[in-house]
């Protein structure tokens, strides 16, 4: 994009195709070796507590002979995009250019099997990776869960499709 051996200075490609000058002289740093096992320790003290912020983790490995700072702490995790699980605010709140969808169910009455079917889905983050907890239902008398990894494959199941009454429906394998 810019040749430095180029008749127009650089600084006025830069200015052509928008970009900073500074952004053009910029080399990035190799990560040290330190810097990548503080990195996975970080890593590993937040799967162990998702809620802990920069301060928490800072102290945590302050405990553990490391002397940083919660401002390097914070720098690493923006760096390997980690921020703390925590209430955000305003999440009850909704959005108006949302649509309202009407509720299909208000003065249906379940009677019989196979009238109503629920589906919940559930991301379980897991040591390497994660997986998805699906629970299908009759909101009558039956109940099946599966289990799927995270591209979508099925893993295992629980349950069965049998009547809570113990009539056997089908079961899956």
């Amino acid at each position: 994009m810019i040749e430095r051996t180029h008749a127009l200075p650089v600084s006025q490609q830069a200015r052509l195709i928008g970009i900073a000058r500074s952004s053009v002289y910029y080399r990035a740093q190799p990560v040290s070796e330190a810097v990548q096992l503080l990195m996975r320790r970080i890593d590993e003290l937040h799967m162990e507590f998702p809620f802990a912020g920069a301060r928490m983790l800072a102290c945590l490995l302050r405990r553990e002979g490391h002397g940083l700072g919660r401002r390097r702490v914070r720098t690493l995790m923006k760096r390997m995009g980690i921020e703390a699980l925590y209430c955000k605010p305003n999440t009850s709140r909704r959005n108006a250019q949302h649509k309202i969808w009407p509720y299909l169910l208000r003065g249906m009455t379940i009677n019989r099997a196979n009238q109503l079917w629920a589906l919940d889905t559930t991301y379980i983050p897991m040591a390497r990776g994660f997986v998805y907890l699906m629970r299908i239902s009759d909101e009558r008398d039956r109940l099946f869960g599966i289990v799927t990894d995270d591209f979508g494959n099925v893993t295992g199941h629980f349950g069965s499709l049998t009547s809570r009454t113990g009539r056997q429906d089908w079961r899956c394998a």
